[in-house]
């Protein structure tokens, strides 16, 4: 039996799961980024208890990737192929970034693995942009291989572009920013961060209302957001004014920077949108602030409506991306 090892390593966890050369899958762990010290750590660890033989290893991260050496942005760790080789004992070992094997999957994935949010006119062949706000904001697109007969993924660290705001509030929202950090990326303003700031500049430069429920709820502590959001979506009868405006703004300027992404690849295949937040974020993208920002474009706003949009609902697609890129690499063939 020949067993693949795909590992997704972000900055909040290290997640492995084993496959078959068929895509069947063998076993899987997920341990804190924190608690494993390094990503050769963690898998010696899940070594230890594999049911397989391993022949092969792709490891995605959230960072570039050059040379075989990867530095992950929001981890502070360092690595790479030589390095893993030798601690695996293996001949075949890889090192993806995260938004490089999210690409990579998408030609693999089932109807019930994305949500279609714009449906457009898809070209088959055109190119694919693909934007994923987590803790932070990666991004990456496919082209299409005539030789090959199939997508090729592509990095990109597009998420760390300057962020350009659109109207006046979003300029305020700019200057608020550059209080706190030298260069405002779009990374900065659209990832998890990027909510955690968006939720003090309607606090503290729009003076939007933080009901007292929700200041005695944020007081326990933990990541925000998740209250943010919860309170943004609750029913009108117990409003949240800073929470939704906090909400409606974050996803004006995903709508935006998805937009932007999609007129500099020309993404005729389609933008899907990856990583942890959007399928958390499901119904309110279906609402106008995404889609209206997304169009917004001016001279290009035709054609960005017929550009189909796609959330991406399948948690493992970093770890099927690594699959086939493993297969595609080694062994020549795809999975089933």
């Amino acid at each position: 039996m020949t067993a693949i090892l795909t590992g997704d390593v972000g900055g909040t966890k290290v997640r492995l799961l084993l496959f078959d050369e068929e895509g069947k899958r063998l076993a899987e762990a997920t341990w804190p980024s924190a608690s494993v010290g390094s990503l050769e750590a963690a898998a010696r660890r899940f070594l230890t208890k594999a049911p397989a033989p391993i022949e092969a290893a792709v490891f995605d991260v959230a960072g570039p990737v050059e040379g075989g050496r990867a530095w992950m942005t929001n981890l502070g760790w360092e690595t790479s192929e030589a390095r893993l080789r030798e601690a695996l004992a293996l001949d075949r070992v890889a090192l993806l970034n995260d938004l490089v094997a999210i690409a990579a999957a998408i030609p693999h994935l089932q109807g019930g693995d994305v949500a279609l949010l714009n449906e457009g006119r898809r070209d088959p062949h055109g190119a694919i942009a693909v934007v994923a706000p987590g803790t932070g904001l990666g991004e990456a697109y496919l082209t299409w291989d005539a030789g090959l007969g199939r997508y090729v993924p592509r990095p990109s660290e597009g998420g760390h572009a300057d962020f350009a705001p659109r109207t006046e509030e979003e300029i305020a929202l700019l200057r608020y920013a550059r209080r706190r950090y030298t260069h405002v990326s779009y990374e900065r303003i659209t990832s998890g961060m990027g909510l955690r700031l968006i939720y003090a500049f309607c606090k503290e430069v729009l003076a939007l209302e933080e009901p007292p429920w929700m200041r005695a709820r944020l007081a326990e502590g933990g990541d925000p957001n998740p209250q943010v959001v919860a309170a943004a979506l609750a029913h009108p009868e117990r409003p949240c004014p800073a929470c939704r405006k906090s909400l409606d703004l974050f996803l004006a300027l995903l709508g935006a920077e998805a937009g932007n992404m999609a007129l500099k690849v020309l993404a005729r295949g389609g933008v899907y949108l990856g990583g942890g937040i959007p399928p958390r974020l499901l119904p309110a993208l279906r609402e106008e602030h995404f889609l209206r920002a997304f169009t917004g474009k001016g001279r290009m706003a035709a054609l960005l409506a017929t550009i189909p949009v796609y959330v991406i609902l399948q948690t493992d697609a970093p770890l099927i991306g690594d699959l086939h890129h493993a297969l595609d690499r080694w062994y020549g063939r795809a999975a089933a």
